[in-house]
């Protein structure tokens, strides 16, 4: 275990015949949590510290921008928009900078280059499936950058749909708990919908399903003692490749090189890491 003292603990929809909210059909089990879950929660730890601020900002600005383009300007009618909108303020982004990528992203103010959005797929460290998703105003930079780091960290290119097929589209909330049992706010969060949830002390990362993210979210919103600290959309994958410590490393490198590309806003692999990998990634 990476703490043992610490609660890490898994609540997940399963078939079954017990009445969970009011639904025959579901029964909610309880698991340790995983390897590729633990290296979310600590991704998202990390990433509070460790990013560099403008260019989070620049990967928020973009995010903006393109929500807005892809619909209304106002983010009260854009449920994409508006995750972006509370992302850039979760992270301290100044109003300012948010209200000008929305004026760019709905041609109200300068537009600069277009960007545009484009997914690469491809294998890391032990077969592992890998999914970058970037916004760019070059395809063909951002094409060479995404395979010089694949192919420089033990990984490479895979054609369109060879690595997608094992990933669903869902919504991640990460969740912090304030004055209250985490246990009993999890139960709370899976009675709103979510589909899997993991505690870890005070921390609790949502998965909902993509239909259904906004009402989760609004539900979660209104839970007394907690605080939603980022919500987004993402990858998540169906199966998992299990690493050694060696391809744990590996993989974890070829991750956060990805993650450094300008063009690169977020990196989804099927990575199960190894428990003595994510001990040694948390304390880097």
């Amino acid at each position: 275990m990476i703490c043992p003292k610490r609660r890490q603990i898994n609540l997940k929809r399963t078939t079954g015949t017990a009445s969970v909210a009011g639904d025959p059909e579901q029964v909610w089990g309880t698991e340790e949590m995983s390897g590729h879950s633990k290296w979310s929660t600590i991704k998202h730890k990390k990433g509070a510290a460790d990013a560099k601020r403008g260019q989070l900002f620049t990967r928020l600005s973009r995010e903006i921008m393109v929500a807005a383009r892809s619909g209304d300007s106002n983010p009260d009618m854009n449920f994409r928009l508006r995750l972006a909108v509370d992302n850039a303020r979760s992270n301290n982004m100044p109003k300012d900078n948010i209200q000008r990528a929305i004026e760019r992203g709905a041609g109200t103010g300068d537009s600069g280059n277009a960007l545009e959005e484009i997914t690469y797929e491809g294998y890391g460290p032990g077969g592992t499936g890998i999914i970058v998703q970037t916004l760019t105003d070059n395809k063909n930079r951002s094409a060479t950058d995404v395979r010089t780091k694949l192919t420089r960290n033990g990984g490479n290119m895979a054609q369109s749909g060879a690595v997608a097929w094992n990933f669903e589209t869902k919504g991640q909330i990460a969740v912090l708990v304030e004055g209250r049992d985490p246990e009993e706010v999890a139960l709370e969060i899976v009675d709103a919908g979510a589909e899997d949830v993991d505690i870890e002390d005070s921390q609790i990362s949502v998965t909902a399903p993509f239909d259904g993210f906004p009402q989760v979210q609004a539900a979660i919103e209104k839970i007394e003692g907690v605080k939603i600290e980022s919500a987004e959309i993402a990858m998540v994958p169906t199966s998992l490749v299990e690493l050694d410590m060696d391809k744990s490393r590996q993989a974890m490198r070829l991750i956060d090189a990805l993650e450094e590309l300008d063009d690169v806003q977020k990196v989804f692999s099927n990575a199960e890491f190894s428990e003595e990998a994510l001990a040694e990634y948390a304390q880097a």
